[in-house]
């Protein structure tokens, strides 16, 4: 049986998870063994048997496998908020988004903008593109990737703008944050983790959970692009 302790974790957690793995580590933790997807892939993954100790998941998401009897709701902690925002390449210039209206100019004057199908800020950018009565002009011209970074397409060139959570955003180089799209037009997203009710390793579940849990952690989440 491995030593690691077994994460599956949203996209929008990985960079503070790897710079935290060493830390934890380091405090006499076991290893983190994590696999990072949007909630709704994870969801999918864990409900057709696969295997884990801690997930971190939306908080929606967290809610729906505790429901289901696959995490125990007692262990679940809330970790973190985050804000969906919009990135450009380096050097590129930063459209005015700070406004319902200006976002709506700068949306439609990109070349082409790039957003995630299964993520928590594509679900929210989708319905965002109807409210704002421009989802047909935006997506004939738009790259909708089915999971993983969409600042990617900024760096090759496929996309001018991509939406994504901030802290999803800055995992990739050779992009610059604009800044979150207008707060009254976003719920943040709520990023939760839990011990699954099938772990062979309870009691390491609930130390790294703690851990994550603890303030001492909030510098790296705020790095990260995520509010603690």
């Amino acid at each position: 049986m491995s030593d690691a302790i077994r994460v599956l974790s949203t996209l929008a957690l990985k960079g503070a998870v790897h710079g935290l793995a060493g830390q934890y580590q380091a405090a006499g933790g076991a290893r983190i063994d994590a696999d990072f997807a949007p909630t709704l892939a994870l969801l999918e993954r864990l409900r057709a048997g696969e295997a884990a100790d801690v997930v971190i998941l939306t908080r929606e998401g967290l809610d729906e496998i505790t429901r289901e009897g696959r995490m125990v709701a007692e262990s679940c902690v809330d970790l973190a908020r985050s804000w969906v925002g919009i990135a450009v390449k380096a050097g590129a210039a930063h459209p005015d988004i700070a406004t319902e209206a200006a976002l709506r100019t700068a949306l439609l004057g990109a070349r082409s903008v790039a957003y995630s199908r299964l993520g928590a800020s594509g679900i929210l950018f989708a319905r965002l593109l109807e409210q704002l009565g421009i989802a047909c002009d935006i997506n004939a011209r738009a790259v909708i990737i089915p999971q993983g970074f969409t600042a990617e397409r900024l760096v090759s060139g496929d996309a001018d703008l991509a939406v994504q959570q901030i802290s999803e955003l800055k995992q990739i180089g050779g992009i610059e944050v604009v800044g979150p799209i207008p707060y009254e037009l976003q719920t943040p997203a709520v990023f939760s983790a839990g011990r699954m009710a099938a772990t062979n390793k309870p009691a390491e579940a609930d130390r790294l959970l703690r851990f994550l849990a603890s303030p001492e952690v909030a510098p790296a989440l705020r790095e990260s692009g995520l509010e603690p």
